[in-house]
This record gives structure tokens, C-alpha cells and sequence, in this order.
């Protein structure tokens, strides 16, 4: 389930990936039952609270009793109860999208389905296996992170992401391959533990 964050839960796009357990218990037809969204995108005019999620449809719907999730997302703004909680995504591994921008000169990806945090605080990029040189990559939005190299990258790339809270790091080797092309989504076999 996914929902756009005010701004201190997006967090300029730092919080992005982040999960939260969330239910509601304030109107009859709430269920009561805890759901974990994932933080997608912001919601630049969800300013009025500290904190305010704007559930998908579905993440709405899910938080209500059998058969009253159409009557729930009919209420619009409601009280929800709410944590942090650590991403779980079992069986799957951490995948990069590359961007459609992307060419010989310029790099950048999605990341998404990082377990525990699910949040990051910085990606790193490494040209082919036999370089030993790291490059920062830039948060572009969200989980979208961009390498400008100002020359020719060479691949297959390696990614080390480090998350935010924990500061736990991982490396997919070789994850991005030779010959790699915009548009497409590349699995990695790694991902943090949850």
C-alpha cells in the first residue's frame, strides 16, 4: 500500500520508501486493523498538521470494515494512529530502475523494495568491477538517485546504498550490467535485512 507524506515525512525526498503501520478507529466504519504503507511521494499541500498521510485509494479502503471501504474513502480526512516501522518485503531483493534520461554521460535510477529502513541516505556508484573509486549520486526526487559524470561512465556499474537511520550499508555488484538500457528495471541479489 503507498500514500504521499506531508513534509516532514517525505523530508525532501529522504523519506521516501519509508514504512509506516497505520489504522484507523474514529469512525464506525474503520476496521481497527493495521496496515503498513509505504511513503511514494509528497503531498506538497498537506501542511496544516505536524504530520498528515494521503493514503492511495486502496491504503484508504484497506482500513475499513468488510464492505465499508467505499463509505470510509467517502469521509475524506480522518484521525489515523500511526508508526515508523521497518520495511519487509520477503523474497525480493532490492531492484534499480533506470531513469529514461539516462545515457553514456549520465545515470540515474529508482531504487526501491529496501528492507529494514527503507529509507536512504546516500547512494554511491562504482564503475566497472575492477575500478576501486566510489562517486556520490545525487537524490534527484524521491527514490530516484543521478550520477552527472561529465564523461563517459563505463559499465557494469556497482551501487552502495546506505540507509538513514540504521547507517547500515550494502553493495550490489555488478547490478547495473554492460549494455544497460533507460527504461529498464535491473534485480540486484541483495538487500538490507529486516
Amino acid at each position: 500500500m503507498v500514500s504521499a507524506g506531508n513534509p516532514s515525512l517525505f523530508k525532501s525526498g529522504k523519506g521516501c520508501g519509508a514504512c509506516y503501520e497505520v489504522k484507523c478507529t474514529t469512525n464506525s466504519a474503520c476496521s481497527g486493523n493495521l496496515m503498513t504503507v509505504v511513503i511514494t511521494d509528497e503531498c506538497p499541500g498537506c501542511v496544516s498538521e505536524s504530520v498528515h498521510f494521503d493514503l492511495s485509494g486502496t491504503a484508504f479502503g484497506a482500513m475499513a470494515k468488510s464492505g465499508q471501504a467505499e463509505q470510509l474513502r467517502n469521509v475524506g480526512v480522518l484521525q489515523i494512529q500511526y508508526r515508523k516501522v521497518e520495511c519487509n518485503y520477503p523474497g525480493m531483493t532490492i531492484t534499480f530502475h533506470v531513469d529514461s534520461g539516462s545515457n553514456p554521460n549520465y545515470f540515474a535510477t529508482l531504487v526501491e523494495y529496501e528492507n529494514g529502513d527503507g529509507d536512504l541516505s546516500s547512494v554511491d556508484l562504482k564503475q566497472a568491477l575492477d575500478s576501486d573509486s566510489w562517486q556520490p549520486m545525487q537524490q534527484s526526487w524521491g527514490a530516484v538517485w543521478k550520477l552527472d559524470a561529465g564523461s563517459k561512465l563505463r559499465a557494469p556499474f556497482s551501487i552502495r546504498l546506505t540507509s538513514l537511520y540504521s547507517r547500515k550499508t550494502i553493495v550490489a555488484t555488478g547490478v547495473i550490467p554492460a549494455g544497460w538500457e533507460p527504461g529498464k528495471t535491473y534485480r540486484s541479489v541483495v538487500n538490507f535485512n529486516a
